[in-house]
């Protein structure tokens, strides 16, 4: 489960959270599907479906990331984060 709230993402659920969170578009619509969270080496370390909005959370932990979007018809994306100790990070990841 990607802890974010039906019906959209509900930034007062952050609060204190180093958090990264975003949405999944293909030619500006939502796309379903699955977002991976890599390392800073590149290793797996989790996977959250997308809301039907493309919308998706993770709790991390400071440093930086990669966000890996994964959906219907083989597209993927990647995307660098830097996550900072109880920020939020807004990620918007455009197939």
């Amino acid at each position: 489960m990607c802890g974010a709230k039906s019906g959209g993402p509900d930034a007062a659920a952050t609060v204190g959270q180093t958090t990264i969170q975003g949405v999944v578009t293909r030619d500006g619509v939502p796309v379903t599907g699955y977002v991976r969270l890599l390392d800073g080496t590149g290793e797996f370390t989790a996977e959250v479906p997308t809301s039907a909005t493309g919308q998706f959370r993770f709790f991390a932990a400071e440093g930086t990331w990669t966000v890996r979007a994964l959906v219907p018809g083989g597209s993927a994306d990647r995307t660098v984060v830097l996550a900072e100790r109880g920020a939020l990070a807004e990620v918007a990841i455009a197939l």
